[in-house]
């Protein structure tokens, strides 16, 4: 299985990151929350000294959540950064971090693609939306060196999905009024189950 990291061909990882041993976890905002509805700020001082911290507590946090992606207005903080750790279709494990990210896609040229989403801050809930099927994401990394990332599939999906909730939009407000309130109501319904099993996920991480 084929490791890349920010794009770069690195080597394996482990499921469990160095990332996602030093974090903590951090509580997630969810659908509703003012953070989850507006823009969040630029970033403007990069350096591990200022955002290592938050980007490790991030990947701890959607280890436990069981994402593949997380923004990092999903842990109340108001800034253009996501983390993502996923395996596409091909088996490929994609992994890094992105601040201030912008996102450009070709769909007259390469299409949609079905499938269906979720999304940790509407725990418990996904529905069919369609997305562009690829995707390429310009970025920044936690030096400010800028780095570029093209994608498709399952990886698009999420650089999309993430790069829209630091715009102040969570995939549910793509769906019809109607699909939006069984997603909803699906998430009201599982909520309580999904945070338990976050809880044992949590007490896996720090069982000695």
């Amino acid at each position: 299985m084929p490791t890349y990291i920010l794009g770069r061909p690195s080597r394996r990882l482990p499921a469990l990151t160095d990332e996602v041993r030093r974090g903590r976890p951090l509580r997630i905002t969810e659908y509703g929350e003012p953070i989850l509805h507006r823009a969040c700020r630029p970033v403007t001082e990069f350096g591990a000294a200022r955002w290592g911290r938050l980007i490790d507590d991030m990947f701890t946090t959607m280890w436990i959540a069981e994402g593949c992606g997380l923004a990092a207005n999903q842990v109340d903080v108001d800034a253009q950064l996501f983390v993502y750790d996923l395996t596409d279709e091909a088996g490929d494990r994609h992994v890094g971090h992105a601040f201030n990210p912008r996102i450009e896609t070709m769909t007259a040229l390469f299409g949609t693609q079905s499938g269906t989403e979720g999304c940790l801050s509407v725990p418990g809930a996904n529905a069919a939306l369609p997305r562009p099927a690829r995707a390429t994401l310009h970025a920044y990394d936690v030096d400010g060196r800028p780095f570029t990332l093209d994608a498709s599939g399952y990886f698009a999906r999420c650089l999309i999905h993430e790069t829209q909730h630091l715009s102040g939009t969570v995939y549910v407000d793509h769906l019809t009024p109607a699909a939006r309130a069984r997603a909803l109501a699906d998430s009201n319904a599982e909520r309580a189950t999904v945070l338990e099993q976050r809880a044992t996920r949590q007490r896996l991480l720090t069982k000695p």
